[in-house]
């Protein structure tokens, strides 16, 4: 697979501007306190769909030929990416399947529904969805848009870094949570082009921290079960996106679950802001990590908003 260029990046975000939403940034002088540092929250939970996905589906969507999307697209997601593609199939008026694991988040899962995909549900393993995945694809015709490994999400996800240096100047850190990578990658190819400076870092909980033993270890990998509360996070790291990561020196900070629970509970006392549990490992690996950051300039991006309300991990 080709690795996204930032001409991938200015494209699709050129692709996209008719679609997204330019999210606002937002601080707090409690939170600077706290850190020792001076940040900025870039808030991708108030993208369309509640989550930074829509940048990505919806720049592999309009990428695709009139032929290709004739037949639809397709994907496998616990929630978030389904959601997107759901959302971005619909603003090309073209049909979308997503596979779903049984035991998502049930806010995540109706989200998809009501965004008019078609729902598919298998069991809850990386195999069987990438199974179930192939089988629709050879089936439909459709075209997969993988949620990460794929170099058209990647670039979309990265548009939000030019967004956010143009709202905050200044910025010499970035961090952001890190799941297949398609986020991480893409915001990592974005920020270098823009300035080799900027220093990035990733969060991970302890329980899904496949990235952080790779880049220790030098090998991706291998598939494992995670444990953990942060349902966005639980998906093993892509290679092409691994690689990206390694390339751009990207350091992924571990964070316990207890510690991106009481950051979400911060996070919505101070912001007033709804995120997920996986978006505050940001802020948790920051409070872990105070002097890894003190006195920095530093933008942390809130990944997402769509939680069961029924079921908050507190």
């Amino acid at each position: 697979m080709r690795l996204p260029s930032f001409a991938d990046v200015r494209d699709a975000a050129a692709r996209i501007a008719p679609h997204a939403l330019v999210t606002p940034v937002l601080r707090s002088d409690r939170l600077d306190a706290l850190l020792g540092a001076s940040v900025v929250f870039k808030c991708e939970n108030l993208q369309r769909g509640g989550a930074f996905k829509f940048r990505g589906a919806t720049n592999a969507v309009w990428s695709l030929s009139d032929e290709e999307a004739a037949r639809g697209v397709v994907t496998h997601s616990s929630g978030n990416h389904g959601n997107a593609l759901a959302m971005a199939a619909r603003t090309r008026g073209i049909a979308a399947h997503v596979v779903v694991p049984e035991g998502a988040v049930r806010a995540k899962v109706e989200a998809i529904r009501m965004a008019g995909a078609t729902l598919h549900r298998c069991a809850p393993s990386t195999a069987a969805r990438e199974r179930m995945t192939a089988d629709l694809q050879a089936e439909t015709g459709a075209t997969l848009v993988h949620p990460y490994a794929d170099t058209r999400v990647m670039a979309g996800q990265g548009t939000l870094v030019p967004e956010l240096l143009r709202q905050a100047p200044g910025v010499d850190t970035l961090i952001f949570p890190v799941g297949g990578g398609g986020l991480a990658a893409g915001c990592s190819v974005a920020a270098h082009a823009i300035d080799p400076r900027i220093v990035l870092f990733g969060a991970e909980p302890e329980g899904a921290d496949d990235t952080a033993r790779s880049l220790e270890t030098g090998r991706r990998a291998e598939r494992f079960t995670a444990d953990t509360v942060c349902d966005g996070l639980r998906t093993l790291v892509g290679e092409p996106n691994l690689e990206v990561l390694r390339a751009h020196e990207v350091n992924v900070l571990r964070v316990s679950d207890a510690e991106a629970v009481a950051a979400m509970k911060l996070l919505w006392a101070e912001l007033r802001l709804v995120v997920e549990v996986s978006s505050a490992t940001v802020f948790a690996a920051m409070l872990r990590h105070r002097e890894r950051f003190a006195g920095r300039h530093i933008c942390s991006v809130l990944s997402g908003g769509n939680v069961d309300l029924d079921a908050l991990p507190w």
